[in-house]
């Protein structure tokens, strides 16, 4: 035992020498240890004042600075000051990662902590109470087989529409009712669900609420959003609509799709409740968190072509994995329905609307992906305090229990609306019980349909009778639950309890130079994705010339008598029409980027006219590349007047024609709207515009009632602009020896052997004819 312990002993000495040898080799004097950490301890508190100095300084010098923490090459964390407005993607990736790791447990800590910021300084967030009185909504449609699309009915309705609109006749429509006297309120932090059986008027009543009903409709009743109606301020602005239908433009990433909104959208009043706050924080010497401060910087600052808030609702939706993938559609591969789908919510999510009303967005997700979007969607207006209305068709029940209020719709009449609680409590008091395997919110549509009402009536001791939609919502009157709703609808709400910043006062998000540069950029990037059509134009247009040039080969070309220009003019003509009729693909890809351009121009993305400047601008080069390829393989090689200046006016005449000429199936394509009616219409006119130039039919022997359109052809004008720039040339000066024909020259001769004009002013009359403001501004309007 003794040697045991003398082991033990020497054991122990050696043990007790060994850390000390081991603590003197890595640390040496423990006074110098204690020294060390003191040093660092001061270089990391410098640090943290000089960061707190630069996060403290007036907001209007330093609203576009923030701090970044990130890993260094060492291991160790590094902060610096960066420039939010010049992020790079790797930058914003680092701090929404920093902020929110799993989206699942970190996105409502996150909240809170923006939450949080606010409550310390005492300051509220906008809030939006969203209440509708006996509203009702009516439609005219034929029913029966009047309803039908057959080519006859077409006929018939639209012979019928004219004659009612002169009055000869009176209309076969009949009236429907799709909303009938409802009424009822949105509170703000309250998740609130849309229930109701297919054609129940959910998406009408979604509509109405954002102020954005259809103009076929008719409207009846009050919408008031904190007793402000909607003639006040901006429903578009201040609300946001997410259709069931997802309209996107293909050739865009996942990424400029959400940049784009929120470039359009703005930043609302994020920038000034930022300053409020800095300055509530900077007077209580309260110090905020870095990170929640560049993020709160980030996102408040407007114009940027890429912002933080697409990184962070790219990650929330789950679309960071499909974030530089193309949107796709029918002709391009691109991301999945689930993600468009997801997409569609994201891009009006971008902005800083604070009442969202959601049509089915649902519609191809699986139960887990919608899941995880409504349990965003209910963390961020639990913790924003927003105003929420949302349409699902057939929710898990998991999705159903994330909602705390229930509207139950079913043909156009308001059965139940309450806390989603007491939904059961309701039926059950009307006679009817869900079964206990049976999901509650299918059992809420099925239980005011005819055929499925019966198997849930519970009242042995009472036979079943149908109740009608009308009964219910007469007996849900008459419910505790409804009588509170009636009794607080009757108490108007206090206009002097609205924040300032809860209603939208301007019409778009940001200025119109701001809104102009975003949709140059985006019609610049479209170009380029379209760069296939324009190359595949240019090269067809090549060919056309080079065929062109060995028809009219200049060896063949003489300039002696009048029968010589009849050469001249139809290669001028031959000219014209195929420049002309290059235009007509503008057609297809107008009409194609029409529905994106009436869903934005409706939610107040950007006015009418930015659109159609932008759209109109950049083809200017794609014009000035077609006709330059056509005159510099054509004018010299067939032998046109050999001066510079005449090579530049028909440059100049050429390019008139080819504006004109995408003006012109712009405009068709504006007002046609869908792809047949556009080359219905497209046709029609190329064929009147042909025959009425004045080469197929000269100016004389178009008939008196047709002179008209004579004078309205723009071929007409392209015509007489090039053969006056040709055959006014010194070259075609020579005498006319031609008695039917009274004028001087060889030039003028042919001029009017074919009723053009033979002054040279008209060519630049013709010139200015093609500026075709009717065109611009229908298309633009």
């Amino acid at each position: 035992m003794a040697a045991i312990l003398n082991i033990g002993a020497e054991d122990s000495r050696v043990s007790s020498s060994s850390r000390r040898n081991w603590i003197s080799g890595n640390f040496g004097d423990p006074a110098e240890a204690f020294r060390r950490n003191s040093v660092v301890e001061e270089e990391e508190e410098e640090q943290e004042n000089l960061i707190w100095a630069a996060i403290e300084k007036p907001l209007r010098q330093k609203d576009e600075e923030g701090i970044l923490r990130k890993i260094g090459d060492d291991g160790k964390t590094i902060s610096s000051e960066i420039d939010l407005k010049k992020l790079s993607m790797h930058e914003r990736k680092i701090l929404v990662d920093r902020i929110m790791k799993i989206v699942e447990e970190d996105n409502e800590r996150f909240l809170n902590r923006l939450r949080d910021r606010y409550n310390h300084v005492g300051l509220d967030l906008p809030k939006i109470e969203v209440r509708f009185l006996n509203l009702s909504v009516e439609a005219d449609s034929y029913v029966g087989s009047r309803a039908l699309p057959t080519l006859l009915n077409t006929s018939i309705n639209t012979l019928e529409e004219i004659f009612g609109f002169v009055r000869f006749s009176r209309s076969k429509k009949r009236r429907n009712r799709i909303l009938v006297d409802v009424s009822g309120s949105l509170k703000p932090s309250r998740m609130c669900l849309l229930l109701g059986p297919p054609g129940s008027g959910k998406t009408t009543l979604l509509l109405a609420l954002a102020g954005k009903p259809s103009k076929k409709i008719k409207v009846a009743g009050k919408i008031t959003y904190c007793g402000h109606e909607l003639s006040e301020f901006y429903p578009q602005r201040t609300s946001a609509y997410i259709s069931q239908h997802d309209v996107h433009n293909g050739e865009m990433t996942v990424r400029e799709t959400l940049d784009f909104s929120g470039r359009c959208l703005g930043v609302g009043t994020r920038y000034e409740l930022l300053s409020e706050l800095t300055r509530r924080e900077r007077d209580a010497g309260i110090k905020p968190d870095p990170e929640i401060d560049a993020f709160m910087k980030a996102v408040s600052v407007g114009g940027q072509t890429s912002s933080l808030a697409t990184d962070y609702i790219m990650k929330v939706l789950g679309l960071d994995v499909c974030a530089d993938i193309v949107v796709g559609d029918e002709m391009r591969r691109g991301i999945s329905g689930g993600q468009r789908k997801r997409l569609t919510t994201g891009e009006m999510l971008a902005g800083p609307a604070r009442a969202l009303f959601m049509d089915d967005i649902s519609t191809g997700l699986d139960s887990s992906t919608t899941f995880q979007i409504v349990k965003f969607i209910k963390q961020m207006v639990h913790v924003t305090e927003g105003t929420v209305l949302v349409s699902l068709l057939q929710p898990a029940p998991e999705t159903y229990e994330l909602f705390d209020d229930l509207i139950l719709l079913s043909e156009g009449q308001i059965v139940y609306q309450g806390p989603r609680e007491n939904v059961l409590e309701f039926f059950e008091f009307m006679g009817f019980r869900c079964p206990e395997r049976k999901a509650v919110a299918d059992f809420l549509q099925e239980v005011t349909s005819r055929k499925d009402q019966e198997q849930y009536w519970y009242r042995e001791d009472q036979p079943y009778s149908y109740i009608s939609v009308s009964n219910f919502s007469n007996s849900f009157k008459s419910f505790v639950i409804g009588e509170q709703i009636e009794e607080y609808l009757r108490i108007p709400y206090d206009k002097s309890m609205t924040h300032p910043a809860a209603l939208a006062k301007k019409k778009y998000g940001m200025s119109n130079w701001e809104l102009c540069k975003a949709c140059f950029a985006r019609e610049w990037l479209l170009m380029k994705r379209n760069s296939f059509v324009y190359i595949f134009k240019a090269t067809q247009l090549t060919i056309m010339a080079l065929i062109t040039l060995t028809l009219f080969l200049r060896t063949n070309m003489h300039h002696e008598t009048i029968s010589d220009g009849v050469s001249y003019y139809g290669a001028l003509f031959f000219s014209l029409l195929n420049v002309m009729f290059n235009g007509l693909a503008e057609l297809a890809l107008t009409v194609y980027r029409l529905p994106v351009f009436y869903k934005q121009r409706d939610f107040l993305f950007y006015p009418s006219w930015a659109f159609g400047l932008s759209y109109v601008v950049v083809k200017i080069p794609i014009s000035l590349l077609e006709s330059g390829i056509w005159i510099a393989i054509t004018y010299y090689g067939i032998g046109f007047a050999p001066s510079a200046s005449r090579f530049f006016r028909q440059f100049l005449a050429y390019l008139s024609i080819h504006q004109m000429s995408l003006a012109l199936f712009r405009f068709l394509a504006a007002v046609g709207r869908t792809m047949v009616i556009a080359n219905t219409l497209g046709v029609f006119s190329l064929l009147v515009v042909f025959v009425l130039g004045g080469f197929v039919i000269s100016k004389d022997d178009i008939q008196p009632w047709w002179i008209w359109g004579y004078w309205l052809s723009p071929m007409m004008y392209g015509q007489n602009a090039i053969a006056i720039n040709e055959f006014l040339d010194s070259r075609w000066s020579k005498p006319n020896n031609d008695n039917n024909i009274d004028e001087a020259t060889i030039g003028k001769a042919i001029l009017r052997s074919r009723a053009m004009f033979v002054h040279g002013y008209w060519y630049w009359i013709c010139i200015l004819a093609f500026l075709d403001l009717l065109f611009y501004l229908t298309f633009a309007l």
